[in-house]
């Protein structure tokens, strides 16, 4: 763990997660599948990152180690979007419930805040940099309750949805380019690394998963054709 990160911070963070996780549980109806995949991916990249596995040579190993928090959670999110079961599965999931998911995405700004003022991610990962992602946080319970309602149309769902993976894709990059491998391009007088530290390594590895996989359930079901 990062000393200069208060317990606090760690534990609200750890709050953050748990939170993903349950709603991206109920997304699913409550699969078992599903909550042991998650309780494993928490396990699993819990004990490498208190083990020093992504932290160690960091500045150094090629490829980063980072990418085995970010290339599992990718690889099943194409095996959904590739597979006819798991088109199948992605179309049953509710709108709703899928809108809903995307309201962790406040905790986590508040997060990336306290994780730059303890001077371990750089200041353009935070909504006073190049971070606008909080705005999905802050519009995701009018969103949701105006879905409810039924007083949002498609076409402004589908667009608030491509405007939430276009603030994911454009946070995440930032985000891998501010880590002090040999691929850094950001964040240079303040590196991203805490994700590289328990329990923030849940972030790539668990919690953004779990966002874009809603936008792209949410995006397959839009775009679907319509029927009379």
């Amino acid at each position: 763990m990062l000393p200069t990160v208060p317990l606090s911070l760690c534990l609200f963070f750890g709050f953050t997660t748990a939170l993903a996780s349950w709603l991206f549980y109920e997304v699913t109806g409550r699969s078992r599948r599903v909550l042991g995949l998650l309780l494993v991916a928490l396990l699993v990249q819990g004990m490498l990152a208190l083990a020093g596995f992504y932290s160690h040579n960091v500045a150094t190993s090629l490829p980063p180690r980072l990418t085995l928090a970010l290339g599992p959670p990718l690889l099943l999110l194409l095996s959904c979007a590739a597979t006819v079961r798991g088109r199948v599965t992605l179309a049953s999931w509710r709108l709703d419930k899928l809108t809903l998911v995307h309201v962790v995405r406040l905790p986590v700004e508040l997060v990336l805040y306290g994780l730059y003022t303890h001077g371990v991610v750089p200041r353009v990962m935070t909504f006073e940099g190049c971070n606008y992602d909080i705005i999905m946080g802050l519009s995701t319970p009018v969103v949701y309750y105006l879905l409810r309602q039924r007083g949002l149309s498609h076409r402004a769902l589908l667009a608030w949805n491509v405007l939430g993976i276009i603030l994911l894709i454009n946070i995440v990059t930032t985000a891998v380019l501010s880590v002090p491998t040999p691929l850094q391009r950001f964040g240079f007088e303040q590196p991203n690394v805490a994700i590289l530290y328990f329990p923030f390594i849940w972030l790539p590895a668990v919690v953004v998963p779990i966002v874009l996989l809603a936008h792209v359930a949410a995006l397959r079901q839009l775009l679907a054709p319509q029927r009379p």
